[in-house]
């Protein structure tokens, strides 16, 4: 593929042909920084690991400057950083087995830039190349400012393509801010109770991340716990492990502003909470 930004890189692990690694794919994230396909899309990457009629690809749209640093990491650059966390990135989707791992190496400001069509044209053309049949992104009530307009960018990539060319189903995931306030019966449940030794060796490639000062890998681990247990309160625990999302793909499939779509899901939440005081109180 032809890429806008010169140090952009398609990497397959593999070492298949282009048109074989990407043709093959049935699962695909596109997600802002490096790591953030890991922590929020691990039950599709486990749901495809080892099999061959399953292949999960990523895409990584910025290019990792910025991210903080301490430690081995205190004196290095922007520019060191990005060659570190470009690594990183691909020794996870070796690690995961993927079809492939997209490199797309934009600023966080190009991505945020809503006049910047290149972002929505540069997706389109990996959605129409890869011809998935889900798509997994970041959740509009996140609140990582990179992570929404990823999202963003997403949503209007996919609706640009004809529908032909559309996934079945897409899916926006939680990383920033989790999604444990929707309502259960809102909620999609993955199943990341797969491979625990594989889920803690691709939180554990991000060495700049973990060294820099934040736990991501714990964090993660930690959240999918807790989600299992405190998902139903009167049930016993169905799942070791859970992730959460939204189906979005009413969203993509239509011209719905995206923050009436997403409101749906705020206003049900505050009724919910409203009722059950309501109900027992005088």
């Amino acid at each position: 593929m032809k890429f806008n930004k010169p140090e952009a890189e398609l990497f397959i692990p593999d070492g298949v042909d282009e048109k074989t690694a990407l043709s093959r794919t049935t699962d695909l994230c596109i997600a802002a920084h490096q790591d953030d396909i890991e922590i929020m899309a691990y039950g599709p990457i486990a749901k495809c690991y080892g099999l061959k009629d399953k292949w999960f690809t990523g895409v990584t749209v910025t290019d990792g400057a910025g991210s903080p640093r301490t430690g081995i990491y205190s004196d290095y650059t922007d520019e060191d950083m990005k060659k570190v966390r470009v690594v990183e990135q691909k020794n996870a989707a070796s690690v995961g087995g993927y079809a492939a791992q997209f490199l797309l190496s934009y600023t966080s400001s190009e991505v945020k830039d809503a006049s910047n069509l290149k972002t929505v044209e540069e997706i389109a053309e990996i959605i129409k190349a890869c011809s998935p049949e889900v798509v997994y992104t970041h959740n509009l009530a996140d609140k990582h400012d990179t992570h929404v307009a990823v999202a963003l960018r997403t949503i209007a990539a996919i609706r640009s393509l004809p529908a032909e060319q559309r996934p079945k189903k897409v899916y926006s995931m939680e990383v920033w801010r989790g999604l444990d306030w929707v309502n259960d019966d809102e909620k999609v449940c993955f199943d990341t109770s797969q491979h625990p030794n594989l889920a803690a060796a691709l939180l554990g490639v991000y060495d700049s991340q973990i060294a820099g000062g934040k736990r991501y890998d714990s964090a993660a681990l930690g959240r999918r716990l807790a989600n299992a247990t405190f998902f139903a309160s009167h049930n016993t625990d169905d799942f070791d492990s859970l992730s959460y999302g939204l189906d979005i793909t009413e969203l993509v499939n239509s011209d719905m502003d995206y923050f009436d779509f997403i409101n749906r899901y705020i206003e049900s939440f505050r009724k919910d909470v409203e009722n059950r005081i309501r109900r027992f109180s005088k």
